[in-house]
């Protein structure tokens, strides 16, 4: 039974690893970059390291963007390129304003 319920999900993996192996290794260093920057996030709240992890998420996403791309997925593209945008402004304006 078990197999049958997960059977379809690995099958999916297994075929998009075949599908590019360079690709999937980005995403799921991007996978962990963003679970590694949330789980940071909420064990340092209410003062959490964001001169350390701006970078390193905004990194994630420009991974993720670049996937995207190779993907020809236009909304996710769209999505982590707007993030990388919005997030890059957040950082600039905390360097600038200390």
């Amino acid at each position: 039974m078990i197999d049958n319920i997960f059977k379809p999900t690995l099958d999916w993996i297994r075929d998009d690893y075949s599908s590019n192996r360079f690709r999937f290794g980005i995403e799921l260093l991007a996978w962990a970059i963003s679970i590694g920057c949330s789980i940071t996030m909420a064990v340092t709240v209410p003062s959490p390291p964001l001169p350390i992890l701006y970078p390193i998420w905004i990194t994630g996403c420009s991974l993720y963007a670049w996937a995207s791309w190779t993907r020809r997925s236009f909304g996710m593209l769209a999505n982590y390129l707007l993030l990388v945008s919005i997030d890059s402004i957040g950082l600039i304006r905390m360097i600038i304003n200390g």
